[in-house]
């Protein structure tokens, strides 16, 4: 009841003092409302609008304040058959950042707006600031055969202080790029340039070519198809199309199939800096909102867009290089022919008793030389002891002695149960092989005295071990290359990979096929090697079943294992290699070297097995410690650029290998890496240098070990000093001046032995020197190179020198592929002169 009353008598109040409160409360909110009216008028007061005729080809000089905005309306007339290029040029005198002034440019199917000053960042977001500005803008097609489009230029700022500016609209006379034309054009960081290129009829791919005097600054090539916006500034260009950095040379090979509308965009553009380009580096700014002083960055470029080459010149290339290659099988099948006949005359020769063998006739080789490393028969042991030890030795070893039929009957054994150690475990057979191994002078029969069965089983596991490393290296390397390829399809970034662009052709998927195509010889050669390494092996197994003496007494024992596995290796060589000239850059290196490797030390495993088919290295052996050499490649690549510890550790590695096996090859494998190898070389520098001077025991050995320790010091001396980052290369270095000394001492020795080289081995060791000195000619040529950047890379890239269609690395593979399989020919027949010596006569060097 008290509150109705309180509220009755507040109601019936009203009619009271309400009479002069209704006045005052109107009048208060009409002073509101007035007010908030004043107040909205002030912060969306509209922009003093000024439209302008305006016309090409005159600069316009005005002040923008936020109180006004002008509109520059501009019309000009669009052809279908003709298109012209219209660029606008701004300059701004202030640099003050908060007086910019934005410039928007309407047309009828792009919008196209930029800031003055504008601020273009690079590297650690350092800040570039331009006044004065140069863009293109992008051209609309048109249906109608002449149409009249209109654009306008909206100028406008927010800072309250006038800003200056001028303004100039012009047309780009040549726009379009003609075929075969060269132009000249400047470019900025600021003034991006663009030009439009149409194919012409019967026209499928083009070459554009973009070149300068000069370095830097560094400037990036983009073909981008015709659409708008075009994607020209540095921040920007990477968007779209394909690009590359360049700082005095580049190429972008393009094909009509990936343009519908038949033409396309060729931007230019000039970066802010020139760190991509390999250029130096800006110092950075002490205050991140500091601006710097950009300089003058203005580059004057040539561009020409060429026709590539037709289809026809891709299959001359491709006749051309099977024809090459053919031609070496069809060489081999005639000089097969020839042998064959020889060996049939020379077979009825030998069934005449008056002229068995060398060994009835009593003849041996002339004294080689006068200083005594094999001045007596091989025969002849240097001291009392290995002379007591002859009866034991033919006792255990009688193969020298035992006849024809048991050793017929033994070669049709299986080979299944036949296992090395069923014939070296015996404590008196290792005590012979500690005195015949350590004799003065040495014979190959010294060092075939285990059973031709057992040492054909081990060294065909080089082949099947080679083969089986292939399958598993080549698989994921060819998946990681086809990545690669399709990374840069889509992504049109052409600095991931290091082609002559120059001569880079393009087929299906693949960017530069005439590189791909060249390494074809590798993998026909090779197998052209296995071939003939299989028909020498076929008519060896056929001797040896006939039980001819040739075969089972005379010359260096016939082990094809590792030959199959040098074969196999020069085909991998040719597909890895294909596979890096896939997509070759600084991380797949590795792929193109890794075989040359092995086959650099396959080489070298074949020549000292010639000598000493006894105590070669495993297959396991052999296959680790390349391993260990690639590893040390990845290692190399990784770490290896500048890095002084790896340098250290590498070299010192590389010295104590070296020492390794040095001593290993000297002693032929009787001594022991113990406790006691310090203690027993004092000794030994005790006894032989200091107690009483006397020389090596084997000389020849230990002129081959010095010379191989000087140059692999040497080698590591330049490695340690001047640390080459391309260290895949310096390793193949080592394992190249290893193979050709040892092979220079070998020929040598062979000669000073009294032994002579065959007419094919001798037209083989001539025709594989010239062909290699031609091809290292190509190969130092150097069209590119991962060890610098992509842009100083492409400062390297020349045209095609070969029917149009393939570079100097080409020919360097189509050399190095026909050098090498030279050279395993060289190794196969340059002992063919010894088939007729008893191995008791052949010196072991």
């Amino acid at each position: 009841m008290v509150s109705r009353s309180r509220w009755k008598s507040r109601h019936k109040s009203t009619s009271g003092p309400s009479c002069w409160l209704r006045p005052a409360v109107a009048a208060l909110l009409w002073f509101c409302v007035t007010h908030i009216g004043c107040g909205s008028a002030t912060v969306w007061e509209t922009k003093n609008v000024i439209q302008k005729d305006a016309e090409f080809d005159i600069t316009y000089n005005d002040s923008a304040t936020s109180e006004n905005q002008t509109i520059y309306a501009f019309n000009h007339t669009v052809s279908r058959n003709k298109t012209e290029g219209v660029r606008v040029s701004v300059d701004v005198s202030s640099q003050d950042l908060k007086s910019t002034i934005l410039f928007v440019i309407r047309q009828k199917q792009a919008v196209l707006s930029f800031q003055v000053p504008l601020i273009l960042r690079g590297l650690y977001q350092r800040k570039y600031p331009y006044n004065h500005l140069g863009r293109t803008l992008c051209q609309p097609p048109t249906r109608a055969a002449s149409e009249t489009q209109f654009f306008f230029v909206d100028v406008s700022t927010l800072s309250s202080q006038g800003t200056n500016y001028q303004l100039r609209v012009s047309r780009v006379e040549s726009f379009t790029l003609q075929t075969d034309k060269k132009f000249s054009f400047t470019a900025s960081p600021s003034q991006p340039q663009y030009f439009k290129y149409d194919f012409p009829d019967g026209v499928d791919t083009v070459i554009v070519k973009v070149s300068s005097d000069m370095n830097f600054p560094c400037s990036v090539m983009s073909i981008q198809d015709i659409q708008c916006p075009v994607y020209d500034l540095d921040n920007n260009v990477a968007f779209i199309g394909m690009y590359q950095t360049m700082t005095k040379k580049g190429a972008i090979t393009v094909q009509r199939k990936d343009f519908p509308s038949n033409s396309f965009y060729v931007v230019v553009v000039v970066k802010t800096e020139d760190e991509a380009c390999g250029g130096p580096l800006r110092f950075y700014p002490l205050r991140p909102d500091e601006l710097i002083e950009a300089g003058n960055r203005s580059k004057i470029l040539d561009v020409v867009v060429s026709p590539a080459i037709k289809s026809e010149v891709y299959v001359m290339g491709m006749l051309f290089c099977l024809g090459i290659f053919l031609s070496f099988y069809l060489l081999t099948l005639l000089v097969a022919c020839f042998e064959n006949k020889r060996m049939n005359k020379r077979r009825e020769v030998f069934e005449n008793p008056a002229d068995m063998s060398p060994a009835e006739t009593g003849k041996t080789p002339a004294s080689p030389y006068e200083y005594g490393s094999i001045a007596d028969n091989c025969s002849t042991l240097s001291s009392e002891a290995i002379t007591d030890s002859a009866a034991s030795t033919d006792n255990n070893y009688g193969y020298m002695e035992r006849s024809l039929d048991s050793i017929g009957r033994s070669r049709q054994e299986s080979l299944s149960s036949v296992e090395e150690d069923d014939y070296d475990t015996l404590d008196d057979i290792n005590s012979d092989k500690n005195i015949v191994r350590t004799k003065k002078y040495l014979c190959v029969s010294d060092l075939a005295r285990k059973d031709k069965r057992v040492l054909s089983k081990k060294y065909q596991i080089y082949f099947w071990n080679i083969a089986t490393i292939a399958v598993f290296y080549a698989l994921p390397v060819v998946q990681l290359v086809i990545t690669y390829q399709t990374v840069v399809n889509v992504t049109g970034n052409q600095d991931i990979c290091y082609y002559n662009f120059m001569c880079a052709h393009p087929l299906g998927a693949l960017s530069a096929f005439n590189n791909i195509l060249s390494n074809l010889g590798y993998v026909m050669l090779g197998l052209l090697f296995l071939l003939i390494v299989l028909k020498r092996d076929i008519v060896h197994n056929r001797a040896l079943v006939r039980n001819e003496l040739n075969a089972l007494e005379c010359g260096i024992p016939k082990h094809f294992g590792l030959f199959y596995a040098m074969g196999t290796a020069l085909m991998m060589e040719g597909l890895l290699s294909a596979c890096y000239h896939v997509c070759p850059n600084y991380t797949n290196f590795q792929f193109d070297t890794s075989f040359m490797y092995m086959i650099a030390g396959l080489c070298m495993l074949k020549l000292y097995q010639k000598r000493h088919p006894d105590i070669n290295a495993s297959a396991y052996t052999a296959y680790a410690c390349l391993a260990a050499v690639i590893f040390f490649s990845v290692l190399g690549v990784v770490f290896g650029k500048g890095n002084t510890v790896f340098w250290i550790i590498f070299s010192v590695i590389h010295i104590l290998a070296t020492l390794l096996l040095s001593t290993q090859l000297y002693y032929m494998g009787r001594w022991r890496l113990d406790a006691g190898i310090l203690r027993r070389m004092v000794y030994i520098v005790y006894t032989d240098c200091i107690r009483q001077c006397s020389g090596p025991m084997y000389i020849d050995r230990m002129v081959l070990l010095v010379m191989g320790n000087i140059v692999n010091w040497s080698l590591a001396a330049y490695g340690l000093i001047e640390r080459p980052n391309d260290f895949a290369s310096y390793l193949l270095a080592i394992a190249i001046c290893n193979l050709l000394l040892y092979f220079a001492f070998y020929i040598i020795m062979k000669l000073r032995s009294g032994e002579k080289i065959q007419c094919l081995a001798l037209v083989c060791i001539l025709f594989t020197a010239v062909v290699w000195g031609f091809a290292l000619y190509f190969f130092f040529q150097g069209l590119s190179t991962w060890e610098k950047t992509p842009a100083e890379s492409r400062e390297h890239n020349r045209d095609c020198i070969l029917l149009s269609f393939f570079d100097d690395h080409d020919i360097w593979h189509f050399l190095s592929s026909i050098a090498m399989f030279g050279s395993f020919l060289v190794l196969l027949t340059m002992d063919d002169d010894l088939d007729t010596v008893q191995r008791d006569k052949i010196y072991v060097f």
